[in-house]
């Protein structure tokens, strides 16, 4: 569909001006004609994005589409499914409506496929930087069953789940992040201007300084000498640091290190063990099959590590394993959840023993987050002492020493 710009005078002979999405030309006719409007000319507005290649389109859009996009395009699929609208013209109320416009960009292209017969999950497919795999395949399982309003209604509440999950895990380490920040601009500022004052009197008065003295004068012109080529270094091991963990092997290894971090490596390991639950839950529900909902959710778990374990247990479930056993080899469940697995399984609802195991993970997270501060606070408030007492031996021991050496004896 293309957008036109119309131009018609009403009934009363007044000028008309507008644009409107339509297939054809001839179409906007009509409807100008049926709203009591004469045309007097319609012509295709330019698309701005003509000529530019499919990729390039795509990829300006990323960024554009964040995970509240996603949440309210599901709960407005979702309501309008459940009122009957069909699902073109859910898609073009949604394309008027909303404020963005690469989610409008988004909503035209689907129109255009559904117009060619293609399946709504098969649109949503071709757009993976807003649906993931997951979401998609969610999608189909509705359509096969006829329950795509029950579909979109729970994918409606993963999405929920995940980005208070996220909001958790963003909020536990803003505090330690920011206390970080503030040390190193501190430490930063006493060696650009602290530090260099008191070596210019030490350098007057011809006495053996300490060694820790020394190291700090030292560090200091080291940093004011070649500052340029720290900073260069520091944006090469960045960067370098964004290849590795981006690469499979890189990412790996990080995401398994921060499970291992104190305090926070808590925190991330129920909020991934949270989000495998509630999502093998959801698909498993929603009549995906076993070995497909592990292979769905280890891609939407946020943790290379855990997703090697899922895949694991998928690999077990394939073989006919129960799913017991198979988390049980996985090594990533407390006794507790594993009970509470084996009570699902000897009841047939493995889903809602998944979903409590869940719910009780991330009042666990929410538990932790409030209580990060407290715990935190004490090492960090221990590593700002030792630097504060370093910087205070180093420069003024010399003083007290010189000091010494003044009295009369």
């Amino acid at each position: 569909m293309d957008n036109y710009r119309y131009t018609g005078r009403n009934q009363r002979g007044e000028l008309m001006r507008g644009s409107i999405e339509s297939a054809t030309p001839e179409a906007v006719a009509a409807w100008l004609m049926s709203t009591g409007i004469a045309p007097i000319s319609i012509t295709v507005e330019p698309d701005k994005l003509a000529g530019q290649p499919e990729w390039l389109r795509r990829l300006q859009r990323i960024g554009a589409l964040k995970q509240d996009d996603l949440l309210l395009l599901t709960r407005q699929l979702g309501t309008m499914v459940r009122a009957g609208i069909p699902t073109m013209q859910a898609l073009a109320s949604i394309q008027r409506s909303t404020g963005n416009k690469a989610l409008a960009e988004v909503m035209r292209d689907m129109r255009t496929d559904l117009d060619k017969g293609v399946d709504l999950s098969t649109a949503m497919s071709r757009h993976p930087q807003l649906f993931n795999d997951y979401y998609v395949n969610m999608v189909r399982v509705g359509e096969n069953s006829g329950q795509l309003e029950e579909i979109f209604l729970r994918l409606f509440k993963q999405i929920e789940f995940e980005k208070n999950m996220r909001n958790k895990i963003k909020s536990a380490l803003r505090y330690p992040s920011f206390v970080m920040v503030a040390i190193a601009a501190a430490i930063a500022t006493v060696a650009v201007f602290v530090i260099p004052t008191f070596a210019n009197l030490f350098k007057s008065i011809k006495v053996e300084l300490p060694l820790l003295t020394r190291i700090l004068l030292g560090t200091s012109d080291f940093a004011l000498k070649y500052w340029l080529l720290i900073v260069a270094a520091m944006a090469i091991t960045y960067y370098a640091a964004k290849l590795f963990v981006a690469s499979e092997k890189g990412g790996y290894a990080w995401d398994r290190f921060k499970l291992r971090l104190p305090i926070i490596g808590s925190i991330l390991k129920k909020a991934a063990l949270a989000r495998f639950c509630r999502s093998f839950a959801t698909a498993s529900r929603s009549g995906v099959p076993l070995v497909q909902a592990f292979t769905l959710v280890a891609r939407v778990v946020d943790n290379a590590f855990y997703a090697d374990r899922i895949l694991t247990m998928r690999e077990g479930v394939a073989r006919g394993e129960s799913i017991l056993r198979v988390a049980r080899t996985a090594e990533i469940f407390s006794p507790l959840e594993l009970q509470m697995i084996a009570v699902g399984e000897e009841t047939g609802d493995i889903e809602g023993m998944l979903t409590q195991v869940a719910d009780v993970y991330q009042g666990e997270v929410e538990y932790e987050v409030a209580r990060l501060g407290d715990a935190i606070e004490p090492i960090l408030l221990a590593f700002m002492g030792v630097l504060v007492g370093i910087l205070l031996l180093g420069i003024f021991q010399p003083l007290w020493e010189m000091t010494q050496l003044a009295r009369p004896r």
